[in-house]
């Protein structure tokens, strides 16, 4: 199968959209299908990359590390036609994805899309979020999403949310999956020199795009309670973006500077490391939809301490995983609770449970997963073509009015 993926956000960009797509297009290149990525220019792309289309961008409004494409669906369908793509997998409901939707219409096949981000907690990138309201997210959102053959949801949460969009179309629910990494042997010593850590201090991990919808603010202030029960204890940030001058700042402020570690963007391979050095992953956002980092955190043996939800419950399911928190202000007490059952206790996984975990969230279920979903798509379109066309159109006029 030849598959054309449509994203305005894909890598060197670093995202959670970005590692999806690469775990997805690695597993199916693994099995012998074909993946060729349409996105966007990138001033950091290498000139070298192979079945990856590039269609001319620029930054989008206040979100500055992300693109959106201003031209270039001639030469994408033209690039379509060439690679003879089966089916058109769009990412997002911006710049590529409607190119997505226009190169399926053109060459008449069927089109999916994954609906990755929940995009009300993203509003305040848009004139500060004076512009572009919830119940505009919801109408755009219904329009794109059910002119597909169905949407991929990457969580129940996600699902739910978009069955209140009143979205029609089948919205199936596959989690992205994760590669499960070797360990590294010695990584925790030697990445905690590195860093100036002993090996005795309480190490805390927080690893995402440093912004205000991840919420980090509450992980400092939650940490002088933290300090202490643990005074030497170390509250690690990986990752960059536009609130790290902010939180710098606030760091400054609670004389928490020796209690904190900036340490930047890392390259994608090197992320394991620091999983496998820290003892406690913690994450305190609520606009997490893939659930990527709490994945990559438990299969290189670090625990999770995070805000609860319906995915995080049926994922954490004993202490060897990690521990949850219903409310921010429990977000210190919880970090000590485990951290006393961390040092105290000899946490072993049941190995049924994590063999049964690992089983679920591998990058290959995954892509086992949306493979299935193409084939079930590329039938029921190849059955009903005229009713998919006369859909597509319908909902094109409607969107003119």
């Amino acid at each position: 199968m030849r598959i054309g993926m449509f994203t305005d956000s894909y890598f060197p960009q670093v995202s959670g959209v970005s590692t999806s797509i690469r775990i997805l297009k690695e597993e199916l290149e693994a099995k012998g299908h074909e993946v060729i990525i349409f996105t966007t220019t990138d001033p950091n792309a290498r000139e070298d990359e192979k079945n990856i289309i590039r269609l001319t961008s620029i930054p989008f409004l206040s979100f500055r590390d992300r693109r959106i494409a201003v031209k270039g669906m001639n030469r994408a369908l033209k690039e379509a036609k060439k690679q003879k793509i089966d089916i058109v997998h769009t990412h997002t409901e911006f710049s590529l994805g409607l190119t997505g939707k226009f190169v399926g219409y053109m060459l008449q096949i069927p089109t999916v899309h994954t609906y990755h981000t929940m995009y009300e907690k993203y509003l305040h990138y848009i004139a500060n979020g004076r512009v572009v309201k919830p119940k505009a997210v919801k109408i755009a959102s219904r329009y794109f999403c059910n002119r597909t053959m169905g949407i991929i949801a990457p969580s129940q949460q996600m699902k739910e949310k978009l069955a209140s969009y009143n979205i029609y179309k089948e919205i199936r629910v596959i989690p992205t999956g994760v590669q499960i990494p070797d360990r590294i042997e010695g990584i925790k010593a030697r990445k905690r020199e590195e860093l100036g850590i002993s090996d005795s201090e309480l190490v805390l991990l927080s690893l995402s795009r440093l912004s205000s919808e991840k919420n980090l603010d509450k992980l400092l202030h939650a940490l002088p309670e933290v300090v202490e029960a643990y005074p030497t204890a170390k509250l690690i940030f990986v990752g960059d973006g536009p609130m790290r001058r902010e939180l710098e700042t606030l760091v400054g402020d609670m004389q928490l500077s020796r209690n904190v570690i900036f340490v930047g963007e890392v390259k994608n391979e090197d992320v394991k490391e620091y999983y496998q050095m820290a003892d406690i992953y913690i994450n305190a956002s609520e606009s997490e939809t893939q659930g990527l980092t709490y994945l990559e955190s438990i299969v290189n043996g670090c625990p999770v301490i995070a805000k609860r939800n319906d995915y995080l419950a049926d994922l954490i399911t004993e202490n060897s995983l990690g521990m949850l928190f219903a409310e921010d202000a429990k977000i210190g007490e919880t970090i000590i609770a485990y951290a006393d059952f961390y040092h105290h206790s000899d946490v072993a996984t049941n190995q049924e449970v994590w063999d049964e975990l690992m089983q679920k969230i591998s990058s290959e279920a995954f892509a086992d997963a949306v493979l299935s979903y193409y084939k079930t798509s590329i039938d029921i379109y190849e059955a009903h073509p005229r009713e998919e066309v006369k859909l597509r159109v319908n909902l094109l006029e409607k969107i003119r009015r």
